[in-house]
């Protein structure tokens, strides 16, 4: 059995693809109370620590296989003030404790692309574990090139102590499927009663579906696409929307004319649910998230989607302990 650590662990989204690429997760460490309960739900087996990762002593889990995690990706998002280390939430030397004290085959870390600029500090901060692990270069994933109907860009990091030359499996466009895969135009689960609104100043592209055309961050969804990535301040006003009446490229060629702004609400749109939030992820279904409505939104919108953590879980098992196996089969 491959056993596993999840630091940053959120609701469980990469342990549940570790999971179904047959990586059991053994330690889960959290710090938002909604997130952990999530995870306690999914993963009754597992040790969950609710805690501050500053507090734990982990070389009382030496022995376990991989351990792997996102740290606060704030301090590295174009979307934030890309603070890095002088941002109080960067946790990349927390990440590079945890794997020193407990010593496992390998690791996994997973960010957002903008981390790549800092190439100076990744190098300086991840140096520890040069002298023991060969340490991947950062490799940018889009879910939606692995069959997650949603486009969401990643950054993955694997060391392993087996010297392997790791390398994730190259996703494509062939392998992309909609959004309407997952979306009907009835809703899935308790209607979001935030409203769509036309914005006062609209922000207007070639492509009708970009830009800020209405109030708030969220996006019209386009059925035969994946979806825009699903946000972890999801809930109100940045929940992508559904253009039930298809009057979003109507609306475009309105403004792009040189029409004025209309004024109200869009006509036959709804914000997605909760468990479409989910499914755009690859959740499983059956997954019940914890807390009240907005938790809920931010721990889907922060997660890792399960079945790109299954083809990284995978790749890993198959690069690194396949490998191992057959090593300790020949001696």
């Amino acid at each position: 059995m491959i056993t596993s650590i999840d630091l940053f662990s959120g609701a469980g989204g990469l342990s549940l693809g570790f999971e179904a690429a047959q990586i059991t997760p053994v330690l889960a460490v959290e710090l938002m109370p909604d997130a952990a309960a999530t995870y306690r739900g999914i993963f009754p087996d597992a040790n969950v620590r609710q805690a501050d990762i500053r507090t734990i002593d982990f070389r009382e889990f030496r022995g376990v296989d991989i351990v792997a995690g996102g740290p606060p990706c704030q301090p590295f998002s174009i979307g934030g003030l890309r603070r890095g280390r002088e941002d109080m939430r960067d946790f990349l030397p927390e990440f590079v404790r945890a794997v020193l004290e407990v010593r496992p085959k390998a690791f996994v870390m997973e960010n957002v692309p903008g981390l790549a600029s800092f190439g100076d500090y990744l190098r300086n901060v991840l140096s520890p574990l040069a002298d023991i692990y060969a340490i991947s270069a950062p490799q940018v994933l889009n879910a939606a090139d692995y069959g997650v109907p949603q486009s969401r860009r990643r950054l993955v990091i694997v060391g392993n102590r087996e010297g392997v030359e790791f390398r994730l499996p190259q996703g494509g466009p062939e392998r992309r499927v909609p959004a309407g895969l997952v979306l009907t135009r009835a809703a899935v689960g308790e209607p979001n009663p935030s409203k769509v609104v036309f914005a006062k100043r609209p922000d207007l592209r070639p492509n009708p579906y970009h830009g800020h055309l209405f109030n708030g961050g969220g996006r019209a969804i386009q059925l035969d696409l994946p979806s825009p990535t699903i946000l972890a301040a999801a809930g109100g006003n940045k929940t992508h929307f559904l253009d039930l009446d298809d009057l979003v490229p109507t609306y475009h060629r309105h403004l792009a004319s040189g029409g004025a702004p209309w004024v109200g609400e869009l006509a036959g749109a709804r914000r997605i649910t909760i468990q479409e939030s989910a499914a755009l992820q690859s959740f499983p279904p059956h997954i019940q998230f914890s807390g009240r409505r907005s938790s809920q939104y931010t721990q889907i919108g922060n997660a890792v989607p399960p079945l790109l953590a299954q083809v990284i879980g995978e790749a890993v098992r198959d690069q690194v302990f396949s490998r191992s196996r057959r090593q300790r089969m020949a001696a």
